[in-house]
């Protein structure tokens, strides 16, 4: 596991520390966050979904009666830079536990070769890859988010309602696209006339465009970000490839709107992980929306909060902020058995686990029930472009 300077500078001064009264570590947490790249336009508001919940929880207490910090790294969208990132996060700013990245491509990556590897929890608030289920991480990898395995299937059954028999796809070659991509085609009763993968960050997707409208599609499935993914929109408007799109959690973002234009995108939908009208959701919102102003019309704020919640409950009942004693007590604080705790209700949590009580915390995205593998059961949206804004239509499953 990890060495930290201040577990070595205690072992050489072992007897002053013994004169000393004990005191719980404060709890530190990672936001590993997109502030940059082509997810960035996620990474202010899923921040700001950590620092509500630290705020609620500082303000009735903190965790074992110490403030929690929020440390913010930038991942840039990018693997590499995600890795080191995690790697500054642990091993210089000294965090017990992180709460990302977004895209399931830097996830992954970072889960394999660094949390895993330090023995440091992370809780992906938006990776919605498959492949995470069955990852070798230790356990020590969890998401707040459901998996597109049922995303995909969702997606397909929508586009067949709305009429759609024949699309192309158009996939970010990541964990996350193309997880997502072979979920939408294997459940699609209709023709897929073509799955392309696409890199962030081109200047031109004119090749992939052509090959896509090619095949008799009526509408281009685009399983993107907003940066790459406002590009692609533009160039298939402007070079009449093809003008009906179709989109998924990674594409709702109004940045695209501003970019592309109303006119343009009136009529397109997608699907996004989306939560019931639960009693936690009404709380939530009631509390953010009296902080903040309005919701954002972007997912993932609301499953950052719930990481940052449960890694602060898992610290709260360990009694520790010891990385692998939060991880060992997750799924005590987040599953069934035990005394609802909703959103905002800190001291009522300390208190109970103070008691010996058990709790379990259903949250602002629904419930957080880790099962065996660290993923959560979900619930799908779908939303619309209409009159230039984005609306959420309904809960799907």
């Amino acid at each position: 596991m990890r060495t930290r300077f201040f577990q070595a500078l205690a072992a050489a001064a072992f007897g002053v520390a013994l004169a000393a009264p004990a005191q719980a570590e404060s709890l530190k947490i990672g936001a590993l966050m997109p502030m940059t790249g082509d997810l960035q336009a996620y990474g202010e508001a899923d921040v700001t979904g950590v620092q509500f919940a630290v705020k609620q929880i500082n303000a009735a207490g903190g965790v074992n009666g110490e403030e929690v910090e929020i440390v913010i790294a930038d991942t840039q969208t990018k693997p590499q830079a995600g890795v080191d990132a995690a790697q500054k996060l642990i091993n210089v700013d000294g965090v017990h536990a992180i709460v990302g990245a977004l895209s399931s491509g830097v996830t992954i990556p970072v889960a394999k070769t660094v949390t895993s590897r330090e023995g440091v929890p992370q809780i992906s608030n938006a990776s919605t890859s498959p492949t995470i289920t069955k990852l070798q991480d230790n356990d020590f990898l969890f998401r707040s988010v459901p998996s597109d395995a049922y995303q995909g299937v969702e997606l397909a059954k929508l586009v067949q309602e709305k009429g759609f028999s024949n699309v192309s796809i158009l996939y970010v070659n990541n964990d996350y696209g193309q997880g997502l991509a072979d979920a939408f085609a294997e459940a699609f009763e209709g023709e897929v006339s073509a799955s392309i993968a696409f890199e962030q960050g081109q200047a031109s997707y004119r090749g992939e465009l052509q090959q896509a409208a090619g095949g008799g599609a009526e509408a281009l499935v685009l399983i993107g970000y907003p940066e790459s993914g406002s590009v692609i929109l533009r160039q298939s408007l402007e070079g009449g490839y093809l003008d009906k799109f179709i989109f998924t959690d990674g594409m709702k973002a109004p940045e695209i709107i501003e970019r592309v234009g109303a006119q343009f995108l009136n009529g397109a939908f997608g699907t996004v992980p989306q939560a019931k009208d639960t009693e936690g959701l009404r709380v939530f919102r009631e509390a953010y929306t009296a902080e903040y102003g309005d919701l954002p019309p972007k997912p993932y704020y609301d499953t950052a909060y719930d990481a940052a919640m449960v890694i602060a409950l898992a610290a709260q009942k360990a009694g520790s902020s010891d990385p692998e004693a939060i991880r060992d007590n997750l799924r005590d604080v987040a599953n069934a058995p035990g005394e609802t705790i909703l959103p905002g209700e800190w001291q009522k949590a300390v208190k109970l686990l103070a008691d010996g009580q058990d709790i379990n915390y259903e949250g602002a995205s629904g419930s957080v029930d880790f099962d065996k593998n660290g993923d959560v059961p979900g619930t799908i949206g779908h939303w619309e472009i209409q009159d230039g804004k984005i609306v959420d239509v309904r809960v799907l499953n």
